[in-house]
């Protein structure tokens, strides 16, 4: 149930997103009890990659300091590729049915129409480009597949409070209702979010920039005829010289954002008699309810690197952007990915450091992009000088009827997977064309199984190295340690997409990742070829 403003529900909804604090066995150990991973920080980052590695054969020791999940809907917008991760995880479903899918997106200036986008114009994808769902949502599905599946050991009430770098692993002092423990762990995961305590206590700073641009976000309960898309407005007639955009949300919640200038007074701005004329001239003499509100200056920067010997960093504790694009939890969520199936990986055995190390490499980019297209958007959306501002006004006023500066909109690029440059991928030897990129995640296809069952090629695929191969002949011999999914006898291509989208022919053979990023690509099978792209994958180097 969403929060509202009226106390009985507020506190209904509290209720069942809160969980008590029970005393675990470890409190009571003569020494402290090590653990192979312990994640810090039960947010959608913790939860997603403690279910990785636990759905990985990994058991993790995962440490909240609050007691219930978060107030307010706080993230809301989710991609189409953290959907897919989540879809993997057995998660996806439940989300996608709550939330409101949507793809496509406008822009104004003032009242006037400057352009449109679709962000999945073409069909065949199990997954929407977008659902928009209150994060406190998100974490209640998370929390109860987590409970599901068992080799969690979730903690609430447990707060680190000290912490001990060593050369084979980490110690941690957690203090409780109780009081405090000590415990061990091989790894230790910081998913403790923007304000750290892990990375305090290890003296991190980031690098990158703070922007003094404050802005209102509120979430607002009305009955409203408005279209399932996202809205962007430039100098809206509602809030002159500024910006404003509006997202659906689910249960008649919306979301709204208002630019307030660099010189908003914090305080002032989230009282009642200042947040209510401001929605009231947006949303005219519509009845509507208010049930959060926040004031939130935004940050783009990170830390220089992610991994500090047997400590990781993931999501907002490693790098921040500013919300418009939805770079931020979307990101962390693909950062748990990338980790977990490397640390698992590591710690059954099948790689060394090397590849762990690839986790800081392959996410530093993906943050360095982030922040890029965000430092673009904020500078377009809040320009720092008049000069900046009378040209991003004429790109807004030629946007109608010139395509080039349709282009140079930019009211946030919305969150897209990373194309890795990884070490981790073996170079094509031949051209191939088509949507699926070297170092990308593959992109999905309908797919019928040879049963006659429909479905789609991502959820037909596991959590280990795979290996797509277009029959040309006879089934080639199963590398060992790899999956092999034959398209044309495991799945058949009915639609021609996995044809158009892979650019594939007769023999084509494709190289996975643990985390369907492409690894490898051949025009021909050859188990040799096969085995030295999955080993420089598993390599790191």
């Amino acid at each position: 149930m969403p929060p509202t403003s009226e106390p009985a529900r507020q506190g209904d909804r509290k209720a069942q997103y809160r969980f008590g604090y029970e005393r675990s066995a470890d409190q009571d150990a003569r020494l402290p009890v090590r653990h192979p991973v312990i994640v810090i920080g039960a947010g959608p980052v913790g939860l997603t990659v403690s279910l990785d590695l636990a759905q990985r054969g990994v058991p993790v020791v995962l440490l909240d300091d609050a007691d219930r999940i978060g107030e307010g809907s706080r993230g809301i917008c989710w991609a189409k590729r953290t959907l897919a991760i989540w879809d993997r995880l057995g998660v996806a479903a439940p989300m996608v049915a709550k939330g409101v899918t949507w793809k496509l997106g406008k822009v104004f200036l003032g009242d006037d129409p400057v352009y449109s986008f679709d962000l999945l114009p073409e069909d065949g994808h199990k997954m929407p480009a977008f659902i928009n769902l209150q994060q406190y949502f998100v974490e209640h599905v998370l929390v109860e597949r987590v409970a599901d599946v068992g080799a969690i050991d979730l903690r609430w009430k447990n707060k680190v409070v000290g912490l001990d770098r060593r050369n084979d692993g980490v110690r941690l002092t957690v203090e409780t209702p109780e009081g405090a423990y000590d415990l061990e762990a091989d790894w230790v995961i910081a998913a403790d979010g923007a304000r750290s305590a892990v990375r305090d206590m290890l003296g991190l700073g980031f690098s990158g920039v703070t922007f003094e641009e404050k802005f209102l976000i509120a979430d607002v309960k009305m009955a409203a005829d408005f279209p399932t898309e996202r809205r962007f407005w430039f100098d809206p007639p509602f809030h002159s010289g500024q910006s404003a955009l509006m997202h659906r949300q689910p249960d008649n919640v919306w979301r709204i954002d208002l630019q307030l200038g660099p010189d908003a007074d914090v305080e002032e701005e989230q009282r009642s008699e200042r947040v209510l004329p401001r929605l009231k001239k947006m949303l005219g003499e519509r009845s509507f309810e208010l049930e959060w509100v926040s004031i939130y200056r935004f940050n783009c920067r990170r830390l220089e690197h992610f991994m500090h010997g047997r400590v990781l960093f993931a999501g907002d504790s490693a790098h921040q952007v500013s919300p418009f694009g939805a770079r931020g939890a979307n990101s962390g969520v693909q950062d748990a990915e990338n980790l977990a199936w490397k640390l698992a990986a590591l710690l059954t055995g099948l790689a060394d450091a090397a590849l762990l190390a690839s986790y800081d490499r392959e996410r530093v980019q993906a943050a360095e992009e982030n922040i890029a297209h965000s430092t673009r958007s904020t500078d377009f959306i809040a320009p720092q000088s008049a000069a900046e501002r009378r040209l991003r006004n004429a790109v807004l006023s030629l946007a109608p009827s010139a395509e080039f500066a349709r282009r140079m909109v930019n009211s946030g690029r919305l969150s897209v997977a990373t194309i890795y440059d990884s070490l981790l991928s073996t170079l094509d030897e031949v051209p191939f064309g088509g949507s699926a990129k070297l170092g990308a995640p593959v992109p999905d296809v309908p797919m019928r199984a040879s049963n006659g069952e429909r479905g789609y090629l991502l959820e037909k695929l596991g959590s280990g190295f795979e290996v797509l191969h277009v029959r040309n002949g006879a089934r080639p011999q199963s590398t060992a340690g790899i999956k092999l999914i034959v398209i044309g006898e495991d799945l058949h291509d009915d639609s021609g997409l996995f044809a158009h989208r892979y650019d594939a022919t007769p023999g084509a053979t494709y190289v996975l990742r643990p985390d369907q990023h492409l690894a490898a690509r051949f025009r021909s099978f050859d188990p040799n070829a096969v085995r030295k792209a999955m080993n420089r994958a598993l390599a790191g180097a």
